[in-house]
């Protein structure tokens, strides 16, 4: 019987080929300014389940008809495709609804970063009377007539006492786990290069040679900063925010803005804090212009265009909750006054 005394230098060669192709493949994702969203682990699933409800559940405003999911639709890219969203009454937001997907990957909360976590954001639009018009009051007193979520609070908190630290506490616990993984260009990242197109990989390239990766990096490709809207040449708008001076009273942050992630940017138009761009091409081309001092063609902005189409990750996909009725001791919506 022949024994093959090649057959272990094989083998030994195969492995270290392996070996160098994965290191490489690792190398070339941690050399890119973009890496790629890892999947959420839910730790704690009754608080997670809660805060589902708590997210689509309208009884937590004045008129009983607006829920989180109203302005951070999770069938649309976790914002409502509005300039500005509408609040009570038909009010007209002051500002664009950032999407809610991936925020747990922001810096800070609300353009102006007024929000340092997501649980401090999740309080902010139960009371504003321009948005769900409601108190946190009102909303502990709603929650408590309502014998499904004492029993779900107790079983999530351990306690009979329901507070508004315990419910924004419990919607930021879910709204951790809409992180949108598996992009194709995620994949891409992680060796498969047939993820995506030549066009795409073209405009990659573009947006990190024009200097886009300077602000919009990381794994939520943005969110992480705060600059200035119109570095090169000033940004017209009617909008009235000012940005993070709002929040600091410093000068120097006049228009300085959270740099909104690209993740899913495709689906989360209209763009900028004041909904002014309606199209990807419109903001590419602005964006270049006052931010970067570049006039695209529309060769280049195309590509750019497809490349961030290929930052659309895997969407929410659970089912809805069903929430708790009311009772007898449950205050009455007031959707007209």
């Amino acid at each position: 019987m022949t024994t093959n005394k090649l057959a272990p230098l094989a083998t030994a060669l195969t492995l270290s080929t392996a070996l160098l192709l994965s290191t490489c493949l690792i190398t070339r994702a941690a050399d890119e300014p973009i890496s790629p969203i890892v999947p959420a682990v839910v730790k704690n699933p009754k608080l997670v389940e809660l805060g589902k409800k708590l997210f689509f559940d309208p009884r937590l405003s004045k008129s009983g008809f607006i829920s989180c999911n109203s302005c951070h639709n999770l069938s649309m890219g976790g914002t409502d495709n509005l300039k500005t969203s509408i609040g009570h009454n038909w009010n007209k937001g002051p500002i664009n609804a950032p999407t809610v997907l991936n925020s747990s990957l922001n810096v800070a909360q609300f353009w102006d970063g007024r929000a340092l976590t997501l649980q401090d954001q999740a309080g902010g639009p139960i009371a504003n009377p321009g948005e769900m018009a409601f108190t946190h009051d009102l909303a502990i007193a709603f929650l408590s007539s309502v014998p499904g979520y004492v029993e779900e609070f107790k079983s999530a908190f351990g306690n009979d006492k329901i507070t508004i630290e315990e419910a924004t506490r419990a919607i930021a616990a879910f709204e951790e786990t809409l992180v949108t993984p598996n992009s194709r260009f995620d994949k891409w990242l992680k060796g498969d290069k047939t993820a995506i197109t030549p066009t795409e990989l073209a405009g990659y390239e573009l947006f990190k040679d024009s200097g886009c990766t300077a602000c919009h990096n990381g794994s939520a490709v943005g969110g992480n900063t705060f600059q200035k809207m119109g570095v090169v040449e000033p940004y017209q708008s009617d909008n009235r925010a000012e940005g993070r001076i709002a929040v600091t009273k410093e000068e120097a942050d006049r228009f300085n803005f959270k740099v909104p992630t690209l993740r899913n940017v495709e689906l989360t138009y209209p763009y900028f804090h004041d909904g002014e761009a309606g199209t990807l091409s419109k903001a590419v081309d602005i964006m270049g212009r006052i931010q970067l001092g570049k006039k695209f063609t529309p060769a280049e902005n195309a590509k750019i265009v497809a490349f961030l189409k290929t930052l659309t990750g895997d969407q929410p996909d659970f089912k809805l909750p069903i929430l708790p009725p009311s009772t007898d001791k449950t205050e009455p919506p007031h959707p007209f006054n």
